[in-house]
């Protein structure tokens, strides 16, 4: 049997999906039986994380830990967990599992630091920027970083409530438009730090410059399959 991945899902839906998707884009397979295994769970009544750090809503700890004991339980090997605001929380799930456990935020800046990446801009839910999990490990690298302003901030997490309530071409236009105001002030590459993120600006050219942290996890996980 090969290395199974188990997918701690459901926040949101939609990125467990786009993970999923991009597992199989990811892999180089010629027939169903080269892909790898995959258990996914979808919890998405998990508590809403930016709530818990912004405002002292119910924590999501013990949700995420019953769903990686579903994981543990039905023989995942490899954790990924497609959520960049959970991983807040990452040392405590990563110290309630003896399965490997893979970190999307040191993934995606350890990709920004070998590639010599600068005057990145953070594109995240408020509670990811509030909580400092990007800046502060692109600090310790001397990396070049751009927060957008509070402003901004509220539109982009309008973006992404926009699109999980269903209205995709409304979030997109709202995203573009930020993105937009940030290459204005030089900014040359954005971290899709939000795992909606890249799933709204799915279609949308990239030149290159954006930064999907969800895809970069997926792509480690291949290859430690």
């Amino acid at each position: 049997m090969k290395k199974i991945i188990g997918i701690l899902g459901g926040m949101g839906p939609a990125a467990t999906v786009d993970t999923m998707e991009k597992i199989i884009k990811n892999t180089p397979a010629t027939c169903d039986q080269e892909h790898i295994p995959v258990i996914a769970i979808s919890f998405p009544d998990i508590p809403d994380r930016t709530e818990n750090i912004l405002s002292g809503g119910k924590s999501p700890l013990k949700k995420m830990i019953a769903a990686l004991r579903i994981l543990e339980d039905a023989g995942a090997q490899c954790i990924i967990m497609p959520c960049n605001t959970a991983h807040y929380w990452y040392e405590e799930l990563k110290a309630a599992t003896k399965v490997h456990f893979l970190n999307m935020i040191d993934i995606t800046c350890n990709k920004i630091v070998s590639e010599g990446m600068n005057n990145v801009a953070i594109l995240a839910t408020t509670g990811t920027i509030k909580v400092g999990l990007y800046q502060d490990k692109l600090k310790k690298e001397n990396i070049n970083f751009v927060i957008p302003d509070d402003i901004q901030q509220v539109i982009i997490m309008e973006s992404i409530l926009v699109y999980k309530s269903g209205n995709g071409e409304r979030a997109y236009q709202l995203l573009k438009s930020i993105i937009s105001q940030l290459k204005d002030i030089g900014v040359e590459n954005f971290i899709l730090g939000c795992s909606e993120i890249p799933i709204i600006l799915r279609g949308n050219d990239n030149n290159g410059e954006y930064i999907d942290a969800t895809e970069e996890l997926v792509r480690r996980a291949i290859a430690w399959c």
